[in-house]
This record gives structure tokens, C-alpha cells and sequence, in this order.
């Protein structure tokens, strides 16, 4: 993970890679929840997908990898595509605020969120135009 993480910027500007670094479990929970209950594509663009065989998911701190087949990836990007950010913060944001405590205010937690958003759908629009796969990794 050390020597991916060198390249990210690398990566990130070829738009063939994404990082959320501390923040991913909030925003599965922003579109899992603030979507409600009629969008069945919500899970996909954080911890969609399955484990890859022979994948380590008991040795820490080998992280925990997650493969979303080309049809899931083009599935989260219609959902990213279609999802709303502003309904989405309009249901979930005040609690998210909330819960990183005093010193975040709205408009700079919502504009984290937003961009993460925003790179998250076009990493995924790009990904599923050329028919890719997607694989996830978790460094806790």
C-alpha cells in the first residue's frame, strides 16, 4: 500500500485511479442513507463488490480488497450520475457535521463531500466507458 500510495497523484491524473483517504465510511453512509430505500445502487461506489479469491482478509495490516465487476461499476455510475448531492446533504449532512465535532462548520464539510463526490463520478464514468473493473482497497 506504501509504494500505491506513492503513485496516487500519478494515477489520479491518468483518471485511472481515486483515493478518499479518511472519509469513505461516511460517504457510504451518505449515499446508503440520504438515498433512502428506492436506491438499490447506493452501496456500490464505496464497499461494492466482492472479496477477489485468494484475497487476505485475515492478516492485519494487509488491507481488505474489494473487486466491483464492469456491470456493478457501470451500475455505480449511473447512481452517481443520477443521485442528487444536494438532496443527499439536504437529508444526511447536518448529522455528518455533526459527528466530526466543533471545529468543522457546514460549508467546509459539505465542500469535502462534494468534491469527493465529484471525483468519485467521474472516476466511475470513466471506468465504466472503457469497461473496467474496479478494485478497492481499504488501509485502516
Amino acid at each position: 500500500m506504501n509504494a500505491a500510495w506513492d503513485v496516487i497523484e500519478v494515477e489520479h491524473a491518468a483518471g485511472v485511479a481515486d483515493a478518499i483517504e479518511k472519509d469513505y465510511g461516511r460517504l457510504d453512509e451518505l449515499y446508503r442513507t440520504a438515498a433512502g430505500a428506492g436506491a438499490t445502487d447506493a452501496e456500490l461506489p464505496v464497499f461494492g463488490g466482492r472479496q477477489p479469491a485468494g484475497a487476505p482478509t485475515d492478516r492485519y495490516p494487509d488491507p481488505p480488497l474489494i473487486l466491483l465487476e464492469p456491470a456493478g461499476v457501470t451500475r455505480a455510475a449511473a447512481f452517481l450520475a443520477t443521485v442528487s448531492f444536494d438532496a443527499l446533504w439536504a437529508r444526511l449532512g447536518g448529522r455528518i457535521v455533526t459527528s466530526m465535532g466543533p471545529d468543522w462548520d457546514d460549508a467546509t464539510v459539505r465542500e469535502m463531500y462534494e468534491t469527493h463526490h465529484r471525483s468519485l463520478r467521474g472516476f466511475y464514468e470513466r471506468a465504466a466507458a472503457a469497461g473496467h473493473a474496479v478494485i478497492k482497497a481499504g488501509w485502516f
